[in-house]
This record gives structure tokens, sequence and C-alpha cells, in this order.
């Protein structure tokens, strides 16, 4: 499970994040597997066969993934794949999949947590009441994790990521000690392995072991909360996947030959990894390994729980269950699907026991279906894309895919034929159930607004991260590291200065005048702006000086690439006999070309208002674009303590419901704000979006206009040059412009 509460900044990050699902089940895969092949004493033919049969198949799922997420970068991973490619079914397949995943997670890793457990005090597996006291132990760890989960998102954060490094150092320490002590040995494959007489148990054993792969979807979920563009987060997500799952493979290439050696699966006190750990390191090294076992298994519980919060706010929003499963108690968080899960797994513990082989290949069983999923709809994309375009390369990529599809649906019908009768029937009944109840829903309940379904995509599909308010189309905070201010040498222009060395002064960071002048003016333009640096130096971190000839607009857009300036503050309609600052000019075509902020000031001194920045007006229409302007506003919100005015114009004429909708959408940002520890209220009024913003900023005294220029939605388009161009000229109080360049991909808008 995946817990993110900010941006991830690089690979190793997103593997502490994502990758605590994966990283434990060496802690318990080896135990199920060496029980079939030991007993039935086929080992010493089977077990290298097998152990190779999934390091292949882990390569070959992970070169999968690299293609999803290259492909699905808004965070919804395959199964986002696997409903543009099948359609509307996948998508209740998938809901009803992932629902039965998170509630075995929750199982499996709390009986593993519980063997681990009684692994150092035997005491636990007696019987009192007729049922072992493990069961007691589980139980009671199962309702504390699921009253944890629900008192908010930041519970499982502060253990999740330290438990996940422990347990890679853990993994490791186990790799070094086994190299030191036996030697550098792989397991060997003996090809009669695939012979009748064995090939049942060599493809059983594979099966089994395979459930080291659960959790590899997250990291094409976590693609989306890296910072950086599309393709950066993409290669961020896949690094933390090979991370993951490299030390995965390597522990069971290296140090799964030493437990099959040393370790006695029949031993039904202590489990193999324990044995293991005690015989192959010092002490207290395997006492320690078993707390960090049960720390990070006590984690991935509440990961599992918190993702099935999101899930069920995610299927809310998209129309699939009633309202009051996924409405969010008193700390943000919808509780009732928790304490659902809770229930189902404590059943499971009294009729069923803790012991997680109980519930692994049908836990294994899912995730197989996902995974398959997910690589026919990437195999069917590859091959639309290659009808479009033959290559030699697309060709061989497409051939990869066919074989991990082939090998994920080859694993789930070992799964479902070899386990039908120990539970995996369940899914032939719970599967079909969820399908009829989210079908009903969604028909009763009637198709979701656009924005409404883009954030409920987004949200349940990304099992854990921190904020309950996902879709945000934005990747990181922004704050101000260096200001550019242009200067003609008139006073209207110069009204930019106090503000600009205000900015400065909160954030710190250095600013620069610049000044565009023929070559006969600029030792005059130097000496002025040596004097306006002098008046106003004590009032910022540092203030440097450029004067530059050429095209005004250009050349301040050259100067601000050369001093990695990264907001440009400025006054309109300033002029001098040199240049003219003037919006529908120089202004507007900076705006124009620069990709970088730009912080407009009034042309009347008279009304202009200060730079205190208290209230924000943010205005908003639904679409990632518009929401570009978050990043540069919280930190500037946080700074000055503002208080920020959500506003969205609903469309004319709109139904009631959509009305609705855009309330919704609206609580859903400021709920995010809110998160960051910044006020937000909200507005939905108007008809005109640039009049009612104009209007609404004079009425509410908004010391500050921010919006994102070249943001469209389904309610209203901002456009520079119509929208963004009316509040510019007719506002009273400074504009922030964040102007937007890129294209807009598919998703985006709707």
């Amino acid at each position: 499970m995946a817990h993110v509460s900010r941006k991830l900044s690089n690979a190793f990050e997103g593997a502490l994040a994502g990758g605590g699902d994966p990283a434990t089940s060496p802690l318990y895969i080896f135990g199920p597997f060496l029980k079939l092949i030991v007993v039935a004493g086929v080992a010493q033919v089977t077990f290298g066969a097998s152990v190779w049969l999934v390091v292949f198949t882990i390569a070959m799922v992970s070169a999968m993934y690299r293609l999803v997420m290259l492909w699905i970068t808004d965070g919804s991973g395959g199964s986002g794949l696997s409903e543009e490619e099948f359609g509307s079914w996948a998508v209740k397949l998938n809901a009803g999949i992932t629902f039965i995943e998170y509630t075995l997670t929750f199982l499996v890793s709390m009986a593993a947590l519980v063997t681990f457990i009684a692994d150092r005090f035997p005491v636990l597996n007696d019987l009192f009441l007729g049922l072992r006291i493990r069961v007691f132990v589980a139980i009671v760890l199962s309702l504390l994790t699921g009253w944890l989960v629900n008192r908010g998102p930041k519970v499982a954060a502060t253990a999740f990521g330290p438990a996940t490094a422990a347990v890679l150092l853990l993994l490791w320490i186990m790799v070094f000690a086994t190299i030191w002590q036996y030697g550098f040995r792989l397991p060997t494959i003996d090809w009669r392995a695939f012979a009748p007489p064995y090939i049942g148990f060599t493809f059983g054993g594979f099966a089994r072991i395979l459930a080291v792969m659960t959790g590899i979807e997250v990291f094409a979920n976590l693609v989306a909360a890296y910072d950086g563009s599309p393709q950066e987060k993409s290669q961020k997500a896949f690094g933390s996947l090979l991370i993951i799952m490299g030390t995965t493979a390597v522990t069971m290439l290296i140090v799964g030959p030493i437990i099959f050696e040393l370790a006695d699966p029949t031993n039904t006190e202590v489990s193999v990894f324990t044995q293991t750990m005690d015989l192959l390191l010092p002490a207290p090294l395997p006492f320690i390994g078993t707390l960090v076992g049960v720390a990070v298994l006590l984690s991935a519980s509440a990961a599992s729980a918190q993702g099935l919060q999101n899930l069920f706010v995610g299927l809310r929003f998209r129309h699939y269950v009633p309202k009051f499963m996924g409405k969010r108690n008193q700390f943000g968080v919808a509780d009732k699907p928790v304490w659902l899960e809770v229930i189902l797994v404590i059943i499971c513990f009294l009729f069923f026991g803790t012991h997680e082989e109980t519930y692994l290949a049908i836990y294994a069983a899912g995730v197989f279906i996902l995974l398959s999923m997910t690589g026919w709809a990437a195999s069917k994309r590859l091959l639309r894309q290659l009808r479009q375009a033959f290559s030699i390369g697309q060709t061989a990529v497409l051939l990869g895919t066919i074989i991990a599809s082939i090998l994920t649906t080859g694993a789930t019908v070992i799964i479902f034929q070899e386990r039908f009768f120990e539970g995996a029937w369940t899914y032939l009944l719970f599967l079909p159930l969820l399908y009829v109840v989210f079908s009903y829903f969604r028909t009763h309940l009637g198709e979701p607004t656009a924005v409404e379904d883009r954030l409920g995509k987004l949200i349940s599909a990304r099992p854990a991260l921190a904020s309950a308010h996902i879709g945000l189309g934005f990747t990181k905070a922004y704050p101000p590291q260096h200001i550019l201010v242009p200067l003609d040498g008139s006073p209207l222009a110069e009204t930019a200065v106090p503000v600009a060395t205000q900015i400065a002064k909160q954030f710190n960071t250095p600013l620069t005048l610049v000044s565009v002048a023929e070559d006969s003016a600029q030792s005059v333009q130097k000496a002025y702006l040596d004097g306006v640096a002098t008046q106003w130096q004590n009032g910022s971190h540092g203030i440097q000086m450029a004067v530059q000839t050429g095209p005004v607009a250009k050349t301040i857009e050259q100067t601000a690439v050369a001093q990695n300036a990264d907001l440009i503050i400025m006054s309109t309609r300033g002029h001098s006999g040199m240049r003219r600052l003037l919006l529908g000019s120089v202004a507007g075509q900076l705006v124009q070309q620069v990709t970088l902020p730009v912080l407009l000031l009034p042309p009347d001194l008279e009304t202009a208002k200060p730079t205190q920045f208290r209230k924000i007006l943010i205005t908003l229409d639904g679409s990632l674009y518009a929401e570009r302007v978050l990043p540069y506003t919280l930190p500037i919100a946080q700074k000055f303590g503002s208080e920020l005015l959500l506003l969205t114009v609903p469309q004319p004429n709109a139904e009631e419901t959509l009305g609705l909708k855009m309330q919704q959408y609206l609580d859903s940002v400021a709920k995010f704000c809110n998160n960051e520890g910044v006020l937000a209220k909200v507005c939905l009024t108007g008809d005109d979006p640039a009049k009612t913003a104009i209007q609404l900023s004079q009425e509410a005294n908004i010391d500050l206009i921010m919006l994102a220029t070249h943001g469209r939605g389904s309610w209203q388009r901002m456009l520079l040059g119509s929208v963004a161009d009316e509040i510019v000229r007719q506002a009273n109080c400074p504009v922030f412009l964040v102007p937007i360049r890129e294209q807009r991909m598919p998703d985006e808008g709707k």
C-alpha cells in the first residue's frame, strides 16, 4: 500500500511510500511454498525451477508496468488503463477485486504479524475459550488499527516509511549475511521439474511464491505523487518499483536457498523466516528483525484500511456506492468502509484462524486477476499502436507484454484450480455480487459529472495517499525563489518594487531589477537602478541589477531565464519615453511568452490594495489547468496568513444537480487547502467569470486575484485575452497569472 502526504522527489522516497506490501512478502511466502514441496518430497527437484519462474515473471510484469507508467500518469495506474481499454465493466470489476484485495491485505498482514509475535511468544498458540490466544490478539489489533486509521490519514504515514526502510535494511542484511557465511549460491534449475511427475508441484510452488508480487500495482498508482514532468514522474515511479522488486528478487535468489536448507517447514511453532534469522544472524538482530516485521506489517494493515477509505470516497463520487458509505467523519476520512473491513476480518479470524497461508493463495488470486487485466489492456493498446505504425522495437515490446499477460493469467488459473475449494471460490460469489451492487447504484444515482467522475477515478485508484482529496492538477508547492522586477524609470513602474521587496523578505529570496534601454541610455538606467536598489535594500534579502538592450518583452523574458527567476512582478500601464509597459503591449506580450508566473499591479496608485495579501481570490473552472495556480497560492497564503476564496462560476442554465456537483468539487479543493494549513472558503455564483471575479474582489476586499491562463474546463474558459485579460484591466488589486504552455492531456479539462 502507498502512503504519501507530500510530493515524492525521488525513487527511494517512492519505494518507502509504496513498497511496504511487496517488501514484506519474503517474510511469509516461503512457509506455504516449502510446506508444499518439502512434505511432498519433491523440493530438491522443483525448488529452483519455481523460484526462477517467479523471478522471470517479476521481470516481465515490471517491464509491462513501465508501459503503464508512461501511458497513465494521473495516478489511476493499471485500473485506469483497463478502464480506457475495456470500458465500464472493467471499472466495476476492478472496484470489486480491489475491495476484496484490501480486506485480504489486512487479513494476510495481520495474520503474518501475529505469526511473528507468536514466533517469540509460543504461548499465543495455546487454546483459550476454544480459540487460540493469537486469534484474540489479532482481533484486538484489528480493532485498534481500524480506530486509529479512522482518526485521520497521518496515522499510518508516521510509521509506514520508516518501517519499510527497516524491512528493506533487514532483507539486505540477510542477503549479505548469507553471502558471507555460505557464499554466492543461486538456485539451480533441475529440468526434471517440468516432467509429468513434478510439473504440478513446480507450478503449484510457483503460484504460492508469486504472492511476492502483491502490491506491485501501487507503483503505477504512485506516478502522480512524484514531482516533475510526466516523463520524470514515470521514471521515478519505475525506479521505486525496481528498488522494491529488485530487493525482493535478490532475497528470493540468495536467501531463499538458505531458508530451504536451514529451516524446517513442518515446525508449526516458528515460521521458516524467523528460524532462518535465528540461525543466520547474531543476537540481537533476529529479535530486532521480528520487531521490524511487526511494525511494517501493522503499517501495511493500516494502509490497506486507508486505501479502502479512498476507494469508497472515489466510488461515491462516481455513483457506484450510496453516499453514506463514502461520507467523511470529523477527521476527514470515510470510516464506515473501515469498520466493514474490520468486521469481515474478525469473522475470518474466528472461523478460519490467523495463519497467513490460509488467506495467501486467495489474496494472490485477486492480485493476478488485476495484473492479467492490466497486461491484456496493455497488449490491446500496443497492438493498436502497432497497426498504426509498425516497428521491430514495438513488436518486441508487444511480445514481452503478451508473455507477461500469459504468465499472470496462467498463475491465476493455477491458483483457482489448486485452491478453489480452499477459498478461491469466494471470488465467484463476491465479485458478481459486488458487480451487481455497483451497477444498481450507478443506475439509481445516475451518471456523475465529468469533474466528479475524474475526482472519483483518481481518489479510488490511489490506494493510500494521505490527502483524501486527490485530483488537483499540480505537482508540488512553488514558493518564489528569485523575483524579477522590470523598471522603465516611471514612478508607476516603481510601485512594483515595494511589493516585490516585501515578498522577497517573506520568502528570504533575492530579487533582480531589470531595465531595457538603448546603448546610449544604459549608464543613466544603471544609475537609476542603483538608486532604487539603495532605497529598498533593507527590505529585501538582496537586490541585483541588470540593464539590457533589445525588444522589451523578449529581453525581459531572456533576463528572467538567465537569472533563474521564477516570478516577475510589474505594474501595468507604466510608461516612459523609451518604452511603454502597457497591458496589450509589453505586459501582455510578456504573459503570452513566459512560462513563469507574472504578478501584475493595478495602475491606479490611490486604489491599489496593500500587499499583505490577507484575502486571496482563486478562480477555478473544474479543470486540471485551472488548478495549476494552487502550487503558487499555498506558499503565499501560508507566509502571509491569507484566507482563500475559491470561486467557480456555474454554467448558464445548468441543472441543479450539476450545481451540486460543482459545489462538491469546490468543497474538495477547499478541504485540501485546509489540510495544508490554509483557510479556504468557497463561492459558487455569477454568470460571467471575469465580471463575477471583479465584483467579488471589490465586495470582499480581496488583496490578490490568482488564476491560471489557458486553463479550460467543462464549465468555463479561462483564456488570456478574455477572462484573464478583463480581470487584469478592471481589477483594483494585484493579479497573479500562471501561464500554462503545454498541450492539454486527453483527460484534462473534463
